[in-house]
């Protein structure tokens, strides 16, 4: 089977980096950031949090970048909160949202709720006008379980959608082979994924020194330094190096370059999928 970069139309060899965004919607702070580094920076698509209080902003400033929707069943912040756009009961903690933690989904989630949840998520930013480009998961919470995974499958297959995936040596960890599982639906997904914390830049330097042939994901966490993110995130400083780091200076340039890597978004993976 050809390579997923020669099925893009690029040499078999080539190194392709999707440079995400994450957590779009979440914070005025993080729509300013987000939009900067898609529109000036070197971001190439962002995730969009569709329960959060300023994702209709986000709605609002989008001129129809590559954004997809960071499916999301947790609130992780003790002063920050938001919930379901379903208002399931099975999905809020009791501090009027959802859960902090992933196991507190997983313990405690009706996996029909879930399902309605993530389903209104996706259909909420097609009404808000978004041209949707991927699926991935908040925290990680619906690809790291069999039972959350199987809505996550559903909902691309559903909407035609491209996954940000875990890599395949984390299948061992996990204990099921979702990777497998998409591949054998027609989804498409990169090859490689680079977990990184807020703050990424030291982690994601080393990933492109190593980087390998094929489609890798990277993803940061940008925002732009207002009081409102130092009063809701305690790794607001964290973000704002994100935003710098996605546009200012030639150090991200430096690193795509000497890595061999060119840019590519969700977008095209998802006209491939739906090209098949």
């Amino acid at each position: 089977m050809d390579s997923l970069a020669a099925r893009l139309g690029h040499d078999p060899e080539a190194r392709l980096v999707i440079i995400n965004c994450d957590d779009l919607g979440s914070s005025r702070s993080a729509n300013v950031a987000v939009y900067d580094a898609l529109r000036n920076g070197w971001a190439t698509s962002a995730s969009l949090m569709v329960p959060c209080p300023w994702a209709r902003d986000a709605a609002a400033m989008y001129r129809g970048e590559d954004v997809g929707v960071h499916l999301t069943l947790n609130a992780e912040w003790d002063t920050y909160r938001w919930g379901p756009i379903t208002h399931a009961p099975s999905l809020f903690d009791g501090d009027g949202g959802f859960p902090r933690t992933i196991t507190d989904v997983w313990d405690h989630a009706d996996i029909e709720e879930a399902r309605r949840e993530l389903r209104a998520q996706v259909e909420r930013a097609i009404v808000w006008g978004f041209d949707v480009s991927h699926l991935d998961s908040h925290m990680g919470t619906v690809q790291l379980r069999p039972e959350f995974f199987d809505v996550y499958l559903e909902l691309a297959v559903d909407f035609d959608l491209p996954l940000r995936m875990a890599g395949a040596s984390a299948q061992r960890v996990v204990g099921f082979p979702y990777r497998d599982l998409a591949a054998a639906e027609g989804i498409v997904f990169p090859d490689h994924f680079v977990r990184t914390g807020v703050g990424s830049r030291a982690a994601i330097d080393s990933a492109l020194a190593d980087l390998r042939p094929g489609v890798t994901e990277i993803y940061l966490h940008p925002a732009v330094d207002t009081d409102e993110l130092r009063a809701s995130h305690p790794d607001w400083q964290q973000r704002v190096h994100d935003h710098a780091f996605l546009t200012s200076g030639d150090e991200l340039t430096g690193m795509l370059d000497r890595a061999g890597a060119t840019r590519i978004g969700f977008r095209e993976l998802r006209e491939l999928q739906r090209s098949a």
